[in-house]
């Protein structure tokens, strides 16, 4: 029993798709903390929230069909609203 515990997926895989979604928005996660409009507490956040989302499979392909920068982050995204945000300040 695993008394309803979230499987968690690898969290180098789900920092670099974080990070490749970001990037194919226009957006730098490191200039967004550097500028302050994005903590590190948040930016840990948001791994942790993309380990526990379950939609690796489709963000994988949708970066795969990525063939210039993206205008909004994919829906099924467990952090499009902050990305999308991001994008829009920088």
């Amino acid at each position: 029993m695993d008394g309803g515990a979230i499987k968690l997926g690898e969290i180098e895989r789900h920092f670099w798709l974080t990070r490749s979604v970001a990037r194919t928005l226009g957006v730098s996660l490191t200039r967004a903390m550097a500028e302050g409009r994005l903590t590190p507490a948040a930016y840990g956040e948001m791994i942790s929230r993309c380990r526990a989302a379950g939609c690796d499979r489709l963000c994988e392909a949708w970066l795969a069909r990525q063939t210039g920068a993206a205008k909004v982050a994919p829906g099924f995204c467990a952090h499009a609203d902050l990305l999308n945000g991001l994008r829009e300040t920088q």
